[in-house]
């Protein structure tokens, strides 16, 4: 009997882009805080008055964190283009690109204060300042494009305003830390000098940008009550401004005698202190607020999210400008205050860490949020 031929199977549809790697849909670019929070860790640790061993290796993991994210949110836009549009579309989304920025920022000061043990200062160098280069470029871009996006395309109810508006802002403050760093690698006389007032110019920006939004924050928080629970921690992100411009400014005055004429270096020296003294006051009464909200919120059932990422940057900032304020008044005083905040970084980080780690393997952390 001849046999008959059976049909053959058809081929399948290509599956569509919104349904491939289903697990990237929803990992936005706040996910770049833990690379920023991890990073800090090696930058504050380095300025202590006592040497913590394994910092090289925490700066190695946040730099293969910012490897790891970078990928899979090539792959978000890849794959999920709908949503990354959304996300640009969504004022509480968007503020989160500042953090792209600071995290090649934050990498890139490790690079030069404890990378350079590692990888040796000939390959370090550079690293630094390709992650400036790129980190002070989304910056400045992000520092413009949220704004504009927040009043031309976002729908912002009235009483939405939180400390997550800050972010973007913030980003060329980072930059203006990183920048001073690399003036001892330029050769004496415009290049030096141009590096260091544009790192001055970047200060000012972000500064200013602060002082419109924070008014607008507090006001928020004073006519509407406290934030949702979930949104508390970032409550903290205030004290990043802070913490980072009074970086900042020690940072630059460091290496401004060696940049530019002697009177202005002089004022710079002077500047940082002048500055950084009463920033730093204003910041630990913020953080006790901060933190007086973030008990309660947690008696009232605040749960774990990415937000919780916001308990480790902006102290690790305190931090920094602790050390930097010691380095200038030679109180120790300075030096015992940025311990204890060290350790609140470091208890936090861990924090942080563990409940991200755990809501990476159950796939809680990337799974679409819930509609309420």
């Amino acid at each position: 009997m001849a046999t008959i031929a059976q049909p053959r199977p058809r081929t399948q549809p290509p599956v569509a882009a919104g349904r491939r790697r289903p697990a990237l849909r929803h990992l936005g670019p706040n996910w770049y805080a833990a690379v920023m929070g991890t990073a800090i860790i090696a930058n504050a640790g380095a300025g202590l008055p006592f040497h913590i061993p394994g910092l090289q290796v925490i700066w190695a993991l946040a730099l293969a964190m910012l490897v790891v994210l970078l990928v899979a949110r090539a792959g978000h836009w890849l794959h999920h283009r709908d949503q990354a549009r959304a996300h640009l579309l969504d004022p509480t989304v968007a503020p989160f690109y500042g953090c792209l920025s600071m995290a090649f920022l934050a990498v890139g000061i490790g690079s030069l204060s404890v990378g350079a043990d590692l990888i040796g200062e000939a390959a370090a160098v550079p690293l630094a300042w390709v992650l400036y280069g790129v980190g002070t470029l989304i910056g400045l871009v992000a520092a413009v494009a949220v704004p504009y996006l927040m009043v031309a395309r976002h729908d912002v109810a009235p009483d939405s305003a939180s400390p997550v508006w800050l972010l973007p802002v913030v980003a060329p403050m980072v930059s203006a830390t990183l920048g001073p760093l690399l003036v001892p690698h330029l050769p004496a006389g415009q290049a030096r000098e141009a590096l260091l007032l544009g790192s001055y110019a970047m200060f000012g920006m972000s500064l200013l940008a602060t002082l419109v939004i924070l008014p607008v924050v507090f006001s928020r928080l004073i006519h509407r009550g406290a934030l949702p629970l979930f949104l508390t921690p970032t409550l903290f992100l205030v004290l990043g401004p802070l913490g980072q411009s009074t970086t900042a400014v020690n940072k630059l005055a460091d290496v401004a005698p060696g940049a530019i004429d002697a009177t202005y270096a002089n004022g710079m020296g002077a500047f940082a202190v002048l500055y950084g003294v009463p920033v730093m006051g204003f910041a630990l009464m913020w953080l006790a607020l901060a933190a007086a909200m973030a008990i309660r919120a947690a008696r009232r059932g605040m749960g774990f999210a990415m937000t919780w990422w916001a308990f480790t940057f902006p102290v690790g900032t305190c931090v920094t400008g602790a050390e930097g304020l010691a380095r200038h008044t030679g109180l120790h005083a300075f030096d015992w205050l940025a311990v204890a905040l060290y350790a609140l970084l470091v208890t936090a980080w861990l924090v942080a860490g563990f409940h991200t780690v755990r809501g990476l393997v159950s796939g809680k952390l990337l799974a679409a949020p819930v509609k309420k």
